[in-house]
């Protein structure tokens, strides 16, 4: 009975030490945010950063109609679910936005896309519930200044008033101006 005890101990211990080590390992795809003051609205977005290269492998992979399919809902990065968060009501791509935070999915194309806002959050990406939508905004697909082996999501303030949100990854940018609302 001692015996069955202390392996009881001994199992219980390597299962909590090992479960501990799995959860400080690095990320594959790392979580970034990005935040930005445009025309007094704080906007942030949570995101994680897969890599153009395979992660076991170091591949070069083809993301754009590849990994990325065109047509189809992608979860706009990796891991839970992308969230963009503002402080004030927004014009997205022509549709209002209220204050408050939503996820963020995209559906590419080979010549523009889909951003889609839903409503739902703190889901897991591929939790994509398409009665949550609040709206679908076309974005417009750009060859990318640089290449880009990490994707990255971009907030820049426009010279004229508001901003643009850009997704950048490879060799292509797509993106959607906004305005803050008055």
């Amino acid at each position: 009975m001692k015996l069955l005890r202390l392996l009881s101990i001994v199992t219980f211990t390597l299962v909590t030490i090992l479960t501990a080590q799995a959860q400080d390992k690095p990320r594959v795809s790392p979580q970034a945010t990005v935040k930005a003051n445009i025309d007094d609205a704080d906007i942030t977005v949570v995101y994680s950063r897969p890599y153009t290269k395979d992660p076991k492998t170091g591949a070069p992979r083809k993301i754009w109609g590849g990994l990325v399919p065109f047509g189809k809902v992608w979860r706009t990065g990796a891991n839970e679910a992308t969230v963009l968060t503002t402080t004030k009501a927004l014009d997205l791509g022509g549709t209002a936005l209220p204050a408050g935070s939503y996820s963020l999915f995209t559906v590419p194309e080979e010549n523009g896309g889909k951003l889609i806002i839903n409503k739902q959050t703190g889901q897991w990406g591929t939790k994509y519930d398409e009665k949550q939508d609040l709206a679908k905004v076309d974005l417009t697909k750009a060859k990318a200044d640089a290449p880009a082996d990490q994707f990255t999501i971009t907030l820049d303030k426009n010279p004229a008033g508001g901003g643009t949100i850009k997704l950048i990854w490879e060799d292509a940018a797509y993106s959607v101006n906004f305005s803050v609302r008055k």
